[in-house]
């Protein structure tokens, strides 16, 4: 080959590789994006609280957590107490005021916010709390009641399943929760940005749980290949549904198979599991598409590992992004660029291997409905990740259940499906895809479960 081919071949070929940093810059990019409140700061941040009447924020937790009641618990050095408070009515607090969107939900309402626009800490509170607790020798709060004799299956042990078990044993019925993978944990253990979710606490947080007692764990266990609903509802007094979504939604373009065309979710559950992070296959121009919470994670993730030039491209505008304006604006202080308004069109490779991808811009017709403008641009990249939303999976139920129009499994107010004996919650049901509504849908579906089992 001549040289001048040769340099043809190089310029073609994708530039991916691993060990981008240095060995120090990943464990400083992948710590803790929020330095934790040491004891002082937290009581002077806790009396900021004004201890309403009927508080807002409150209302705005979907597992009504009494907020004033923990913070005033820690203003005075009740720590222990106020952890209990928080886990009494949402058991994954810990890992809730890590990845929950308070900005938009318990700080949102704070009464500081609508005087000051300084609202209380609150998550940064709770974390304090249970944080401490954990630390703690005697760090266990609950007791299961006398056995009942009653045995639930529960399908998952992400969020959902796991708050649905531990309300479950709390009133002493016996629990085996299937999990489809080699670890506990959920979205919380397999997708949450590391550095949000750092030090191993997703682990943590599902050890505390099982330590209450009354739950089995059986992992690599999933729903249609070594399992059956109809084998649990005839083996189990009653079963629970928490599986969440398993299928990536496609593009639908061409050359989607191309080297370097990659799945958000997947990549990010590598790096989640992954020892040794500066050994991922990192491109130095990433395209990333999506608007929601995972396209901004892997985005700021990749440039993490070392991407030099990464662009999250969203069909629509920020006030329709998925994200919170609060990740928005994380992502591009973490230099990703944000282009908005178009859609991808095209992808193109060269020798098998992604090297550019095509975008149309859009824009809304008279009618409100995103249209393309037939203009189009071309980004570089070396990878392209997929991020624009999953979907549930509903062929391991094999037609037992009832699907609601938007493909998830339909449920009552309860959490209870079209089966009297079946329950469902989490992001395999419909509402909103975020933790802390996973485990109010667990927690609720115990409550409906508890008292089926009592008739």
């Amino acid at each position: 080959m001549s040289d001048l081919a040769k340099s043809k071949a190089d310029e073609n070929r994708a530039d991916i590789e691993p060990r981008r940093l240095e060995t120090t810059e990943y464990e400083k990019n992948f710590c803790d994006v929020l330095t934790p409140l040491d004891r002082n700061t937290a009581v002077r941040e806790a009396n900021h609280c004004l201890f309403c009447y009927d508080a807002p924020c409150i209302d705005a937790c979907p597992t009504s957590i009494d907020i004033p009641s923990f913070i005033k618990k820690i203003s005075t050095d009740n720590v222990k107490g106020a952890a209990k408070t928080i886990l009494e009515q949402n058991i994954m607090g810990g890992g809730c005021a890590r990845v929950c969107p308070v900005e938009e939900l318990c700080e949102s309402a704070c009464v500081r916010k609508t005087q000051s626009n300084d609202p209380v800490k609150i998550g940064q509170l709770q974390r304090y709390a249970t944080d401490h607790l954990f630390a703690r020798d005697d760090a266990q709060l609950f007791e299961r009641k006398a056995s009942t004799g009653k045995t639930i299956a529960v399908i998952g042990a992400g969020p959902a399943g796991l708050s649905c078990a531990h309300n479950l044993s709390r009133e002493g019925h016996d629990v085996v929760i299937f999990e489809a993978r080699p670890k506990s944990g959920g979205l919380n253990e397999y997708g949450i940005a590391a550095y949000k979710m750092a030090n191993d606490f997703a682990q943590k947080e599902v050890d505390y749980i099982l330590s209450l007692g009354g739950i089995e764990i059986r992992h690599d266990h999933a729903l249609g290949q070594h399992i059956t609903l109809d084998g649990l509802r005839a083996e189990y007094d009653a079963v629970f549904l928490g599986m969440g979504m398993g299928g990536v939604n496609a593009l639908g373009l061409d050359n989607e198979g191309l080297e370097g065309v990659d799945n958000a979710v997947d990549y990010i559950a590598s790096l989640r599991q992954v020892d040794d992070k500066a050994t991922l296959p990192v491109g130095r121009r990433v395209v990333v598409i999506g608007g929601g919470n995972t396209a901004i994670d892997m985005a700021i993730q990749i440039k993490r590992l070392g991407a030099e030039d990464v662009t999250l491209v969203y069909r629509r505008g920020t006030d329709e992004m998925g994200a919170t304006d609060h990740e928005q604006e994380f992502a591009q202080t973490n230099d990703v660029r944000i282009k908005l308004w178009a859609k991808p069109s095209k992808l193109i490779g060269e020798n098998g291997h992604i090297s550019a991808i095509e975008f149309e811009y859009t824009k809304l017709d008279n009618n409100g409905r995103l249209i393309g403008t037939g203009e189009f641009y071309t980004l570089e990249a070396d990878m392209v990740f997929k991020a624009i939303g999953q979907n549930f999976d509903a062929a391991p139920l094999n037609g037992t259940l009832d699907i609601s129009a938007k493909g998830k499994i339909a449920v009552n107010d309860d959490g209870q499906t079209t089966l009297n004996n079946v329950w469902a919650g989490g992001d395999c049901t419909e509402g909103a895809d975020l933790t802390v509504v996973a485990v109010q849908d667990g927690k609720k579906a115990a409550a409906s479960i508890n008292k089926f089992l009592a008739v």
